[in-house]
């Protein structure tokens, strides 16, 4: 008998598998599309949930604080109490906490524009700078150089002080014929304003006048003189608020039924 071949039929069934899963090729994942919102870790917040960035907190007033004479001169004063011009100005020296402070009276008006001219009966301690309008004043007016408090002029300087209307007409220090700052008589208006004759009139935007009566230095008398003579002055009957004060001292509210008229 002839010799015969021996086949190796072992190949198995996961003999099979294994090659055909070596033969194929893994193809990668598709990659996953991504929504178009974009969520991100909450540490870094997306523009779309960020949250409006706070306010800095608003720096709270501080209150101003007082020392302890004005304390015990302020604990002197009703503040509720309208004092009769004589027991005002008995406090207001009681309470004054310099010996040679000014005093000053504050109005509250019912007109909202008023001017009026006032010669005190005694001098109030307050030098007034009356200056004339001359070609070496305009000059230094136009480098903003100002050393005057009233200014006065004759007609033929208001061509060229009109150029100059934006720097004095703010400061009130334009020249008027209404208030006699515009006069031929510069040398007399000029006496007489430096004398002690004023002109006192609201603020622009307020029914208020602020005017110096004196020193506390003077007499009782000569403040209660030269107080009465601005009740006078600007119409006691319109008068709504009457407060005196010194430097660095409490208002006192004044009385003003024994200034109108009856």
């Amino acid at each position: 008998m002839g010799s015969h071949k021996t086949i190796d039929k072992s190949v198995t069934v996961e003999d099979k598998d294994t090659k055909k899963k070596k033969g194929k090729k893994k193809t990668p994942a598709a990659p996953q599309k991504q929504n178009d919102s974009v969520i991100e870790s909450p540490s870094t917040p997306s523009e779309a949930t960020t949250t409006p960035e706070s306010k800095p907190e608003k720096k709270t007033k501080k209150e101003r604080s007082r020392s302890k004479r004005y304390i015990n001169a302020r604990g002197q004063v009703d503040r509720t109490t309208l004092y009769a011009p004589v027991a005002a100005v008995e406090l207001l020296k009681r309470v004054s906490r310099k010996k040679h402070a000014t005093v000053t009276a504050d109005l509250v008006h019912a007109d909202a524009k008023v001017s009026a001219d006032l010669s005190f009966p005694h001098a109030t301690g307050k030098s007034v700078r009356v200056a004339v309008v001359d070609d070496k004043l305009l000059s230094q007016i136009e480098k903003g150089q100002i050393d005057f408090d009233v200014l006065l002029a004759t007609p033929e300087y208001m061509p060229r002080l009109a150029k100059l209307a934006k720097v004095l007409g703010p400061k009130g220090l334009m020249p008027n014929p209404k208030n006699g700052t515009l006069t031929k008589d510069t040398a007399g208006k000029q006496k007489e304003l430096s004398g002690g004759k004023l002109t006192v009139k609201t603020e622009k935007k307020a029914p208020l006048i602020h005017v110096q009566i004196g020193k506390t230095t003077m007499s009782d008398q000569e403040l209660l003189d030269n107080l009465a003579a601005l009740a006078k002055a600007v119409n006691p009957d319109k008068i709504r608020k009457l407060v005196i004060s010194s430097s660095m001292s409490p208002g006192i509210k004044v009385d003003i039924t024994p200034y109108q008229v009856k």
